[in-house]
Formats: C-alpha cells, sequence, structure tokens
C-alpha cells in the first residue's frame, strides 16, 4: 500500500517525542487483548479479539459458521458479507482488531484447527481470506491474517517445526496470506507457534522481514500468536513488532541492554512504532471512538447473515436412489437421533467459539418444518466432556487423585526428585514454571485406581506434549514413549460395575512448554435400544453426530474417525430404517467411509453457526437446493491421506518433514491415481448443470475465459465451476491439476448464463528453486474447467511460447 507523505510525517513526529521506553513498551500487549496506548501523545489503546466465527472475547456474541463452511460455499460475496457483519458486531463492542481469519492448510483430518482454516488449496483459501478481509477492513476494523506459517498441525505446536523445501512453502502453505496483503491489503498479520525449518516463526528472518515486509510489501503490524514468542532479541531483529498477549520477552529488561549493545538498533524499534501507528491513524482510531453503542449487540442482520452462509456452506455427500429432499406432505412420523440434534452444535472448540445470544438447533429445526407430524427424538448417545475431573484415586478407598512421582531425567530412572498427590491429571508449564521438577529434560509416573459405577465400556484418554504411555490393570492403551502414534480412535475398554482397576500413567517433557493432561469417561449408550426402536416406526430418520466443542478445538489434534459409540449408534439405526440421513459436524472427513455405505444420505454440516440448522432442515426438505462443494478431498483411508507417514514426529526429533511436497489433497490424489471418497470440489445439488462453449484467449497480460452454464433440472440451484490449469509438459514435477479459479452462479430451471473470467498469467507458474523466482515455462497448457476436480466438464488448451511480460508482481 502506497504511503502518504504528510502521514508518514506525523508518524515521525511522534516517534521523535516517544522516549525509548516508551516505545518498548508498546512492543508487549496490554490488558490481554489491547495495544498499549500514550496518553501523554495522544495515541489510543488499539482493542483486540478472538475470531474467526464471531467476536468471543467479551462474551456473547453472534456466531457465524466455521470458516470451513465459507470456502465450502466458494462464494466471495458471502465472504465479504461475513467479514462485513463481524464488522459491525466488533463497533458495538469497541473492537479495532479481530484476530482472524485463519488461512493454514488442510494437511490431514486430525488437526484440531481444520475447522478456523480455508481447506486444502491454496488459491481458494487465498480468494475466501481477500473477500473476508475487505469486508471486515471496510467496516473499519483490523484483520489479522494467522498463523503465519505451516501450523498444520496442533499436537505440539510450540515445538515442532515444520520441515519443507521452498518451493512447497511458495507453492501451498504461503499463496493465502500474499493475497491476504497482496489483494485483501491487510493490515496485520499473526505469525504461528511452530518452527518453520528449524525457527520459531515469530523469530524467522526470513519470512517475515524478507518475504511478508520485503518481497510483499507489507507496511502493516506483524504480532505474535499468544505466548509463542521465546527470544525476545531473535524476535525484534527477525521483523515481529508486537508480543501477545504481554511483554514477556520483548520488554526492557530485555531489549534496553541489547540496543545499549549494539545487538538491536533504535531504528529497528521506531519501524515497529511507525507501523502500529501507520495503522491506527490509517484505519481511523485517532479520530473515532471503537464503540459505537447505537448497534445493537445481536442485531436481525448478523442472524441474517449467519444463515445465508450456512445456506451457502453445506455439503451433500450422498442421495441414493434421491430420497432427498424429504417430502414433509407425506411424512407422519420422522425420527430425530444423535447427541447433536439437540441441544446445538455451533462451532467447534478453543480461541474461536463464540457463545451465541440464540441458537436453533437441528431438532427445532426439523420441528419448525413439520409442524403436524409426529417427530420423536431421541439422543441415543450422550456427549461427554473429556475435559472433566477423572475419578482417580490413589488406592481403594482412598484419597482422590493419583500418586505422583517427578523425576529429574527424561526416563523415570533413579529416585524421584518429588512425590505428591495430584488431584487431575491436567497440566500446563510454560519454560521454567514446572513447581516440583526441572524446567528442562524431566519425566513423571501417576499410579493409583479407577473405580467403576456401572458396567459397560470406559473411554481412557492421555495426551503429553512428548512421550507418554498408559496402562489400565496391566492392559496398555497407550505407546507413544519412543515413536508418536496417532490416535486414530481413543481407547475404551469393558469394564464391570463397582469394581477398582488399576491404572498407570507415565509421561517424558522435553524443552518449552509442556503439557500433560488424562481422563476417563463411562460410555452412556443407555439410550441406544429407545433410539432404534425410535427409528423403527418412522418414515425416516434423520442421524445428528459428530465432534463439539470439547472434543475438536485448539491445542490437540482430534482422532481421524467419530467416537465409536457414534458408529455403533448410525449403522444399528440403518439397519432397521434404510431412510437414514446423517448430519455430520466436523472440521473435515471424519473416517466416513467406516459407515457411508450404511445410510442413504449424508450432508456435512460442518460448524454451522447459530442458524445453520434451520439452513440445514431447508435443504432436507427441499426449500433450498444444497449448493456446497468440498474445499478438501475425503479420503477412504487415513494412509490414502497426502501426508500419511509424514504428519506426526515419529522418530520423536520434533520435525515433521513433508514429504509430499507441493502433492497436497486433490494434488496428491491426482498424481498418484487413488481415487478419494469424495474429491475436492464435489458436491451434489438437487438439479443438473451443463457446460458449453469454451472460448479461452491467451493474451500478453492475461488468459480470458468464457463458457455457458445452463441448469438442466427442474429446481432452482447454484454451481461452482472450478478453473484447473494442467501444465502438460514440465522441467520438474507438478500436480496434474491446479485450481485457478472459480465462480458461483445461480440458475433457475432452464436458465443459461455465460460465465466469464480472467487469470493472472502467474496462474501458469511454478516456483523454481534454482531461480529463486516463479517460472513460465513454454509450452502447452490446459485449462480444465468442471463441477469437481474429478469432473471435468472442458478442456482447452493454449500455447504458451515465451516472452511473456513480468508476472510475479500479479
Amino acid at each position: 500500500m502506497a504511503h502518504v507523505p504528510e502521514l508518514e510525517n506525523k508518524i515521525s513526529e511522534i516517534i521523535a517525542k516517544m522516549t525509548i521506553e516508551e516505545k518498548i513498551d508498546m512492543l508487549g500487549g496490554h490488558k490481554d487483548f489491547c495495544i498499549r496506548g500514550n496518553e501523554r501523545l495522544g495515541i489510543p489503546e488499539v482493542k483486540m479479539s478472538d475470531g474467526p466465527v464471531g467476536v468471543r472475547t467479551y462474551g456473547q456474541a453472534p456466531a457465524y459458521p466455521a470458516t470451513i463452511g465459507l470456502a465450502a460455499s466458494f462464494d466471495r460475496s458471502l465472504a465479504k458479507k461475513m467479514g462485513q457483519a463481524l464488522g459491525k458486531d466488533c463497533q458495538v463492542r469497541g473492537v479495532n482488531t479481530l484476530l482472524a481469519p485463519a488461512v493454514n492448510i488442510y494437511r490431514a483430518p486430525m488437526c484440531g484447527r481444520n475447522f478456523e482454516y480455508t481447506g486444502e488449496d491454496p488459491y481458494l483459501a487465498g480468494e475466501i481470506a481477500v473477500g473476508y478481509i475487505t469486508g471486515l477492513q471496510g467496516e473499519g476494523v483490523v484483520a489479522t491474517v494467522k498463523h503465519f506459517a505451516a501450523n498444520n498441525q496442533e499436537w505440539d505446536r510450540h515445538t515442532i517445526s515444520s520441515n519443507m523445501s521452498e518451493r512447497t512453502l511458495r507453492e501451498i502453505y504461503l499463496p493465502a496470506f500474499k493475497a491476504a496483503v497482496r489483494k485483501g491489503g491487510v493490515q496485520a498479520v499473526m505469525t504461528s507457534y511452530n518452527l518453520l525449518n528449524g525457527i520459531y516463526a515469530s523469530q524467522h528472518p526470513y519470512l517475515i522481514s524478507e518475504i511478508l515486509k520485503g518481497e510483499w510489501g507489507f507496511d502493516g503490524i506483524v504480532m505474535s500468536d499468544w505466548v509463542s514468542v521465546y527470544d525476545g532479541v531473535a524476535a525484534a531483529n527477525a521483523g515481529l513488532d508486537l508480543e501477545m498477549p504481554s511483554a514477556v520477552f520483548m520488554n526492557q529488561k530485555t531489549l534496553l541492554p541489547a540496543i545499549k549493545a549494539g545487538e538491536i538498533r533504535e531504528t529497528t524499534i521506531d519501524d515497529k512504532i511507525r507501523r502500529m501507528l501507520r495503522v491506527m491513524f490509517r484505519m481511523g482510531f485517532f479520530e473515532t471512538t471503537a464503540e459505537d453503542k447505537t448497534l445493537l449487540e445481536n442485531p436481525p442482520e448478523s442472524a441474517a447473515t449467519a444463515l445465508e452462509i450456512a445456506r451457502g456452506s453445506q455439503v451433500l455427500l450422498k442421495n441414493k436412489k434421491n430420497i432427498l429432499p424429504l417430502n414433509a406432505y407425506k411424512i407422519n412420523k420422522i425420527a430425530v437421533v444423535g447427541p447433536n440434534a439437540n441441544p446445538a452444535v455451533t462451532g467447534a472448540g478453543g480461541s474461536s467459539y463464540t457463545a451465541p445470544f440464540e441458537a436453533v438447533s437441528l431438532l427445532d429445526a426439523v420441528r419448525n418444518k413439520l409442524p403436524h407430524a409426529d417427530i420423536e427424538y431421541q439422543p441415543g448417545l450422550f456427549q461427554e466432556d473429556l475435559s472433566a475431573i477423572p475419578a482417580y484415586y490413589t488406592a481403594e478407598n482412598g484419597e482422590p487423585g493419583l500418586k505422583a512421582e517427578y523425576f529429574k531425567n527424561s526416563d523415570l530412572s533413579g529416585a524421584p526428585l518429588v512425590t505428591r498427590i495430584d488431584k487431575n491429571i491436567s497440566f500446563f508449564w510454560a519454560p521454567a514454571t514446572n513447581p516440583v521438577a526441572p524446567s528442562d529434560q524431566f519425566s513423571a509416573r501417576w499410579t493409583g485406581k479407577i473405580k467403576t459405577e456401572k458396567a459397560g465400556y470406559y473411554q481412557f484418554f492421555l495426551q503429553a506434549s512428548h512421550g507418554y504411555r498408559m496402562w489400565v490393570n496391566g492392559k496398555k492403551l497407550y505407546d507413544c514413549w519412543e515413536k508418536f502414534q496417532p490416535v486414530i480412535e481413543t481407547p475404551r475398554l469393558k469394564l464391570n460395575a463397582e469394581s477398582w482397576y488399576d491404572i498407570v500413567l507415565e509421561a517424558s517433557f522435553d524443552t518449552g512448554r509442556q503439557f500433560v493432561k488424562s481422563s476417563c469417561h463411562f460410555v452412556d449408550m443407555s439410550g441406544l435400544p429407545q433410539a432404534i426402536a425410535a427409528a423403527k416406526s418412522a418414515d425416516a430418520v434423520i442421524v445428528s453426530v459428530g465432534f463439539w466443542k470439547e472434543t475438536e478445538a485448539e491445542s490437540f489434534d482430534r482422532p481421524f474417525g467419530l467416537p465409536f459409540q457414534q458408529v455403533e449408534l448410525i449403522k444399528k439405526i440403518a439397519k432397521v430404517n434404510p431412510k437414514t440421513i446423517v448430519v455430520l459436524n466436523a472440521g473435515g472427513n471424519a473416517d466416513i467411509a467406516a459407515w457411508l455405505d450404511n445410510v442413504a444420505g449424508l450432508i456435512h454440516a460442518w460448524y454451522p453457526g447459530q442458524n445453520g440448522n434451520q439452513a440445514t432442515a431447508e435443504i432436507l426438505f427441499g426449500e433450498l437446493s444444497p449448493s456446497g462443494k468440498l474445499p478438501i478431498s475425503i479420503e477412504k483411508k487415513w494412509k490414502h491421506s497426502s501426508s500419511f507417514g509424514s504428519y506426526y514426529d515419529a522418530d520423536g526429533d520434533k520435525t515433521v518433514n513433508y514429504d509430499e511436497g507441493v502433492f497436497v489433497g486433490y494434488r496428491h490424489f491426482d498424481q498418484n491415481k487413488i481415487r478419494p471418497l469424495f474429491p475436492f470440489g464435489f458436491g451434489l445439488s438437487y438439479t443438473k448443470f451443463s457446460y458449453a462453449n469454451p472460448d479461452i484467449r491467451l493474451t500478453a497480460e492475461k488468459i480470458e475465459i468464457a463458457f455457458d452454464i445452463r441448469n438442466t433440472g427442474a429446481v432452482a440451484g447454484a454451481e461452482t465451476a472450478q478453473i484447473y490449469i494442467h501444465d502438460r509438459k514440465a522441467s520438474v514435477p507438478r500436480p496434474p491439476k491446479e485450481l485457478k479459479g472459480f465462480e458461483k452462479v445461480f440458475l433457475t430451471p432452464g436458465q443459461t448464463k455465460q460465465i466469464f473470467t480472467e487469470l493472472p498469467l502467474s496462474s501458469l507458474a511454478f516456483f523454481d528453486e534454482d531461480a529463486g523466482s516463479w517460472v513460465i515455462e513454454p509450452g502447452e497448457f490446459e485449462i480444465r474447467i468442471g463441477s469437481s476436480s474429478r469432473d471435468i466438464r472442458l478442456t482447452e488448451s493454449i500455447t504458451v511460447s515465451g516472452n511473456l511480460e513480468d508476472f510475479n508482481n500479479q
């Protein structure tokens, strides 16, 4: 963004009046969610809030669908509307800066924050981010694109290094950030927790100073994620401007001596202050107060926007024998089954979870559509809070808790340094804060008993930041001591009633931030017989299952599949009623293949926000033709995934090598000729669309594309045409397809529209590591246009002869 000389001069005058102490004090967060103001110089305090699906930091707020659902809409206009609505929600709460959007790439289904991200494709992620950012900042609120960069897993996120080639970084993991900066004009960038190629993102000079601020010309604020700075001098010199939520490292104690010693230049500090002041002036924070009490806290416009996004985002994945839409006039009885049907599951957990003022449950949404039918609700199962305090005891009839032994080494050897009783196993230790053991290289063992009340299945949960293992009555349930194993399903045991069982937990801890948490829960399946009985006598069954805010959330990765009891519920219900439709809440794949053949219909609703279940009911009963498309590929098995074998830190060296390179998601499935369960870009509709009359032209500046789409079905609907490029012959391995454009069009029955779009020449390029730049090689390229990555309807070729105009700045 071009600098205004008058503004820059004004900023220089303010900086000249500041003491070095005042400057450094501004580099650390204030009150957890603020940039510190300066009353003496009239610098305003800047108030932030978590996002991206609601202004959630200060209490209840409108809750919008998860951003992976927004990506599933393939709708730039919806992304902008969501940003605009969030901007108004910020204004009424006095919020200047929203910590959103998040654009990290969906690499594996287990990543705990996939629901916050925008899918597996970098182009799609960037386009959705640009709409969101321009909508939000158009309302005078700073957008913060995050997490820069390669935060593609939640397990051990503070110490894992995401290692990849330069080409992989440039083609897959940076484009959405580049689009946010160059096309969206984003004013703030948040760094990630993890390391990138061995260097923490918050102190990565190549990432921050060379690429972001240098190549891309970003002139806004670079802030850390919360508690993700590890070295104040290194972070300051690398280009980090603001440490959040407070100045633990970038403070006077650390930086003043470094400035005096010549390790940091004062001009480096000045640049950080300049960036903060520039954003404050640019966004009008000096002229206006952030809080606007003339606006409603829960306006109907926000609810309408939340509903509109949900309508565009939900994906119909299966519709056997056109069971959907259900005919409301022919239904006398319908059964609604499953733990997610009531109360409403609006969002997943962590820093994005927004508590809405009100939310429509799927049960109520179905009732609203069938006021005269018999609707029977049976949860069948009950959601378990996996963060609850476990029922552990030191011995039979002993005191609550487990006997804890802490060792000053990583292998539990020798005598314990400390022995005590831990009431529950849920600890998070920042560096040098463990009160009972050395800050680095320690281990612990917990022993005791668990007392059962009922007979049945019990699930055991254990997770730690390094090695861990667990035994119950001598049976080993977890063994992740030497080699990290993916938790495909939470271990369970069938136990007797009123019985005592021995339990042993062990964990080893490395350097940096360390955690351990464990719990045990009874799997309550007592409602299953009633659910089966309701399903038997119903004309159709809607089964609402999936994860929720306690089981899919920030700071941990979830299992690949649904909890076993939910799979049992689906299969048993479908066995007694062939007209079973599943509505799924999840941030991605949930081992759908394990139960897909048993059901007649499947809607992936993601996390639909406060009004999303109304949209689901509209799809179920034909008021709305579904138009969402998958922003991810859904694999049949975890071993088919592009990151299988390279997602977890198998050898414990705190590195994850992105061995798949640029072949992520559908690129991997195409390259290796593996058929996914559902391909990227797939989504069923209640109508059909035909493609015709392609007209593709290459000019010296762009690629012009025109084609027709016709609704050949009987109902109105929307289609997303996807434009992929294919380089027929390249000097490096390139994916068979790369998404470079998409257009969503709404058509009435029989209606035809011409789609016209343009692709920049950069769409044809790959990153040449030898040249250190983007390259378009002469030759033939195919432009492939289709309804999904596996449903190509039109193909036309263009020939690049060389001597193209410079495209690196596009």
